[in-house]
């Protein structure tokens, strides 16, 4: 029987300078930096691993918490252990993941549900979210987005102050895609750093998701 995954088990961002890439997301996130062997490197927040970068150029791979280690689709997988971010962990800090959402031109709801034991909610015409049960009630755990826009996972990072985050991405030679703007996952902004990296930055949520948390 599959038992529903509660949330992600880790982070990886594969890029062409991970020494490079990862000294941006720290300056911006506040990441304690380790050099890890092989040349790759993570980013921490407090004892709670926020992500981390390796050599390549695939961006970012979403690793969810699982019985079963597996490859999925959507450069994903399910890796066993502790879970350390989701509906279920403590409420993201500066620095950490908080959410992540699916972008998609071909959604495959039932897909997702069968690997993982999620539900599947729906919400307007081209969003749903994704629940776990895992742990009881069901709560949102990742979110799903028809679009012609970038595919693939996105991932959100917690800030405890958008408009700072912004300019200091901006200081470091990154790029602002998407000023500060509301929607209801709460107050975000889309950044990427000088060596790759897209990612969206989300103000204090209240939880895994932000508003979906309440």
């Amino acid at each position: 029987m599959l038992v529903s995954s509660c949330g992600l088990r880790r982070l990886e961002l594969s890029v062409a300078e991970p020494e490079k890439t990862v000294d941006f997301f720290a300056a911006v996130l506040g990441w304690a930096v380790i050099a890890e062997p092989g040349g790759s490197f993570t980013g921490w927040v407090g004892d709670r691993l926020a992500a981390q970068v390796v050599a390549g150029q695939e961006g970012w791979r979403v690793f969810f918490g699982g019985d079963e280690p597996r490859e999925l689709k959507a450069n994903s997988s399910v890796d066993s252990g502790r879970v350390l971010h989701g509906p279920w962990a403590p409420q993201p800090r500066h620095g950490e993941p908080c959410w992540v959402e699916l972008m998609t031109e071909a959604p495959e709801d039932e897909f997702w549900a069968g690997e993982l034991g999620w539900q599947i909610k729906p919400g307007t015409d081209d969003f749903v979210l994704y629940t776990s049960s895992r742990h009881g009630d069901p709560r949102p755990v990742a979110g799903r987005l028809t679009t012609a826009r970038s595919q693939g996972w996105q991932v959100y990072f917690a800030v405890d102050d958008l408009a700072q985050a912004c300019a200091r991405v901006s200081e470091l030679d990154g790029r602002v895609l998407l000023e500060p703007t509301t929607v209801p996952t709460g107050l975000v902004a889309s950044v990427e750093g000088p060596h790759g990296g897209a990612c969206v930055l989300l103000e204090n949520p209240k939880g895994w998701g932000g508003n979906w948390a309440s």
